[in-house]
C-alpha cells in the first residue's frame, strides 16, 4: 500500500480517510488499533504513523503474536532473567525494553492467549516491565504501541476468548482498512505501482495490460487483497514475453473468477446483436476507440442517449464501476478522461458508478 514515506498509493475516498486518520494518529502517543483484513496492509499503516510521528528516529520493534509459541511470548515481550526455565543461560532483554522510546507494532493481537492477556493489560497500565522469572520490577519504558488484527474483537469479546478491558485500553484510535474488493478504483493503480516496481527489479521491460485484462482484474475479488495483487504483479511480469498482458496470461482463478468473458458478441449466445452489443464489441474485441465508435454517431445522432446510457452501464460492471477504468476499456488515451466526463455531463448521459462498486454480475454459463 505504500508509495513511499510520504503518501499511500491508491485514488478512492478510502485511501483518503485513512492518510486523515494516520496524520491525526502521527500527531500523539495514543495507542492505535488497526483491522482488516489479511493481505490489506496493516503493517504498511502502522510503519507510516511510525515514520510521521515523533518517535521516527527511534525503534519500531515488531511482534507476530500468532507466530511465537504461547510459551515464549511473554519472554519475548518481557524478557527473562537467568535461570527462569531451562535454556535460559543469562538475563535477556524482552522486545518492549528494546523498543523503549519507540513504537511497537503488535500484529495479529486478536491470536493472544487468555493467559498473555493480562499481562499486556498490566504493562499498558504502567509500562512496568517483570522479567519472566524476576521477583520484582526490572524497569519501567516509553513504548507506543500500535496493534492490529484481522479478527473481529467484538466477536472475540462475546465468545469469552479476548479480554474487554484490553480491546477498550488498545483501541484509543482506530484505523479499518477496507478490503481490495471494497475499493475497486485503487486497483488499477496498485497494478501500474506493483508492475512498474517488479519491471525494474527484474530488469525487463515495463508491459502494458489490455483493456479486457484490466477490466477483468479489476473485476476480480482478491480475497487475499494487495498481498495477492502484488504476487500476481510479480508473476506477470517474470512470465511477460510480448509486452502486452492479455487475459490469457492471468492465473486461473481470476480468468475464471465468474465474470462475463470478454469480446464474445452477443449473437453467439443466441440472443439478438443490439446496437449496444455491436458497440461494445467493437470497442472491446476490435480495439476501436469510443470517440469513433460511439461519439461520431451519438453527435450525428445515431445513438440515442439511452443507447449510451446502457453502453456505460455494460462498461462500469465490468470495470468495477471506475471510470478511469471505462476510458482504458474503451480505447482512449487515459488524458482523455475528463474530456470524457465533460462530453457526458454536456449531455446528460452520467450513470451513477457506486452500485458496480461492490456488486458482483451475476454468473454467466461458460461458453464453449
Amino acid at each position: 500500500m505504500k508509495d513511499s514515506a510520504e503518501s499511500l498509493v491508491g485514488i478512492g475516498t478510502a485511501i483518503r480517510a485513512i492518510e486523515a486518520e494516520i496524520e491525526y494518529a502521527a500527531r500523539s502517543d495514543a495507542k492505535v488499533l488497526i483491522t482488516g483484513e489479511s493481505g490489506v496492509g496493516k503493517e504498511v499503516i502502522a510503519r507510516l504513523i511510525h515514520q510521521k510521528s515523533r518517535r521516527a528516529r527511534t525503534p519500531l520493534v515488531t511482534v507476530n503474536c500468532a507466530g511465537i509459541p504461547d510459551s515464549l511470548l511473554e519472554s519475548a515481550l518481557f524478557g527473562h532473567v537467568k535461570g527462569s526455565f531451562t535454556g535460559a543461560y543469562r538475563d535477556r532483554l524482552g522486545l518492549l525494553e528494546m523498543a523503549n522510546g519507540g513504537t511497537i507494532f503488535l500484529d495479529e493481537i486478536g491470536e493472544m492467549s487468555l493467559r498473555m492477556q493480562p499481562l499486556l493489560l498490566r504493562f499498558l497500565e504502567n509500562g512496568e516491565i517483570q522479567r519472566v522469572g524476576a521477583d520484582r520490577v526490572q524497569s519501567r519504558v516509553d513504548v507506543r504501541v500500535i496493534a492490529a488484527t484481522n479478527r473481529n474483537l467484538l466477536d472475540r469479546i462475546a465468545a469469552k476468548d479476548f479480554r474487554e478491558d484490553l480491546y477498550y485500553r488498545l483501541n484509543v484510535i482506530h484505523i479499518t482498512i477496507p478490503p481490495l474488493r471494497a475499493r475497486r478504483e485503487d486497483i488499477p493503480v496498485f497494478l501500474q505501482y506493483f508492475l512498474k516496481s517488479y519491471a525494474d527489479h527484474h530488469r525487463v521491460p515495463m508491459p502494458e495490460l489490455a483493456p479486457d485484462t484490466l477490466a477483468q482484474l479489476v473485476a476480480y475479488d482478491w480475497p487475499g487483497n494487495v498481498r495477492e495483487l502484488k504476487n500476481v504483479a510479480e508473476r506477470l511480469i517474470v512470465r511477460s514475453r510480448t509486452g502486452v498482458i492479455a487475459v490469457s496470461d492471468l492465473p486461473p482463478e481470476i480468468q475464471h473468477s465468474g465474470r462475463p468473458p470478454r469480446g464474445i458478441p452477443a449473437a453467439s449466445t443466441g440472443a439478438p446483436l443490439t446496437v449496444v452489443d455491436e458497440l461494445y464489441d467493437r470497442m472491446v474485441t476490435d480495439r476501436e476507440s469510443f470517440w469513433t465508435a460511439v461519439y461520431a454517431p451519438f453527435m450525428s445522432r445515431d445513438l440515442t442517449r439511452a443507447d449510451l446510457r446502457a453502453l456505460l452501464r455494460r462498461g462500469l460492471q465490468q470495470a468495477g464501476g471506475s471510470y478511469k477504468v471505462l476510458v482504458e476499456l474503451f480505447n482512449m488515451d487515459p488524458s482523455d478522461y475528463k474530456r470524457f466526463l465533460n462530453f457526458l455531463r454536456k449531455h446528460e448521459c452520467q450513470v451513477p458508478y457506486q452500485r458496480f462498486r461492490t456488486a458482483r454480475p451475476p454468473e454467466h454459463s461458460a461458453i464453449a
